[in-house]
C-alpha cells in the first residue's frame, strides 16, 4: 500500500508520515521499483498504536520508548500523564474561573479589565495589606465579583484581611449568601466559622434564613455564631442556643446578652425567663452553669426573673446565693 492510500484510510497526512520515518517510529515495510514507500498491514497497526498513544498525551519520543522497549512499564508512565491532565485540568479551571469573573464585572475597555485582573490577583497575593487594599478597592474603586470574595473570604486567615472582606460582602448587599451557606458544609472547622462570620454580617432576609438553618447544624461553633447574631435581629428562635451557650459557658456574656435584647416584650421575656430557670432545676447543670445562669437572669425584666432571683439568695450553693444577692440589690436599685 503507498503513503497516499495509508494517508487516506488511517486519517494520518503524509507529511506527518514522513515525519514519523525520519524519527525512526516508523519503517516502510519496502519500496516500490520506483522508489515510491510500501506499507505492509503490520506497518498499518504500527501507526494506529502510534495514533493511539498519541491521543493518551504521549510524546513522539515515549511513543518510540513504548513501541520499541521490551522491558518498557507502561505503568510509571500512565500515572504521570494522569499528574499532567490533572494538572493541566487544574490550570486551565482557574483561568477559566478568572475569565468568568473578569467577564461578570462587565468591562468596558482594556483598562477595566487589567484593573479587574489585578485586584484579583491581589486578592490571591501573600502580602496581607495587598490582600486588604484589594477588599477595600473593590467596593467603589473595582468592582470584584461576589464569588472571587466569597473565596477569598473563607480562606482568610488574617483577622484585619477577613474583616475588610466580610465588609466589602456586607457592602454588595447581601450578594453571596448561596455561596456561603455552601461554606458551612466544608469539612474543615475554619472555613465552617468563616463562614458563618460572614453570614452575620450580611444584611436582609436571605442571610438570616441562612442562619436560622445553621442553628441545627452539627458544628457547635456554626451554632454559636448564628444565634448570636440572630439575637441581634431580633430573632428569638435563638434562644434555646443562646440559653445552652450561657449554661455551657461558650461566649456565655456575649448570649446572656442577646438574651436581655430579646427580651424586649413581656412574652418572651417570661419565655426567656423561664428557660432559665428550668435550667437552673436541672440536676445535669453544673455548678458554674448555674452561675451563669444567675447572672443570666439579672437582665431579663419581668416578674420570674425578679421572683427566681430573690429564691436563689438562699440557695444551698454559696456562689450562686451571693450572685443572686448581689443581683437583688442592683435591680433594687435601678
Amino acid at each position: 500500500m503507498l503513503i497516499g492510500e495509508v494517508a487516506r484510510r488511517s486519517g494520518v497526512s503524509a507529511r506527518m508520515l514522513r515525519h514519523y520515518e525520519s524519527l525512526g517510529l516508523l519503517r516502510p515495510s519496502g519500496r516500490t521499483g520506483s522508489g515510491y514507500r510500501e506499507y505492509a498491514a503490520e506497518d498499518i497497526r504500527r501507526i494506529f498504536h502510534i495514533e493511539s498513544l498519541r491521543s493518551l498525551g504521549l510524546s513522539l519520543r515515549e511513543i518510540g520508548r513504548a513501541l520499541d522497549d521490551p522491558g518498557f512499564a507502561p505503568s510509571a508512565l500512565v500515572d504521570d500523564l494522569i499528574r499532567q491532565t490533572r494538572e493541566r485540568i487544574a490550570a486551565e479551571t482557574e483561568l477559566l474561573t478568572r475569565l468568568s469573573r473578569i467577564g461578570a464585572v462587565g468591562p468596558a475597555d482594556w483598562e477595566d479589565v487589567l484593573q479587574a485582573v489585578s485586584v484579583l490577583q491581589a486578592l490571591g497575593s501573600k502580602s496581607a495589606a495587598a490582600r486588604q487594599r484589594a477588599a477595600l478597592s473593590s467596593v467603589d474603586e473595582v468592582p470584584v465579583p461576589v464569588e472571587a470574595l466569597v473565596e477569598a473570604v473563607l480562606s482568610e486567615t488574617d483577622t484585619n484581611v477577613a474583616g475588610a472582606l466580610r465588609w466589602a460582602l456586607a457592602r454588595s448587599g447581601g450578594a453571596g449568601t448561596a455561596l456561603l451557606a455552601e461554606g458551612l458544609a466544608s469539612p474543615a472547622a475554619a472555613v465552617r466559622e468563616r463562614a458563618v462570620q460572614c453570614l452575620a454580617e450580611l444584611p436582609g432576609e436571605g442571610a438570616t434564613v441562612r442562619l436560622r438553618e445553621a442553628l441545627a447544624h452539627p458544628d457547635v461553633v456554626v451554632r454559636g455564631h448564628a444565634a448570636l447574631a440572630l439575637g441581634t435581629r431580633g430573632v428569638a428562635e435563638a434562644v434555646p442556643t443562646l440559653t445552652d451557650m450561657v449554661v455551657e459557658g461558650r461566649n456565655d456574656t456575649d448570649a446572656a446578652d442577646a438574651l436581655s435584647m430579646l427580651a424586649g416584650d413581656d412574652a418572651t421575656a417570661e419565655r426567656i425567663a423561664g428557660g432559665l430557670v428550668e435550667r437552673l432545676a436541672d440536676d445535669a447543670t453544673e455548678a458554674p452553669g448555674r452561675v451563669r445562669l444567675t447572672q443570666a437572669l439579672a437582665d431579663i425584666p419581668g416578674p420570674t426573673a425578679s421572683r427566681t432571683l430573690a429564691e436563689l439568695v438562699h440557695d444551698d450553693d454559696r456562689a450562686v446565693a451571693v450572685t443572686a444577692t448581689y443581683l437583688v440589690r442592683l435591680r433594687e436599685g435601678r
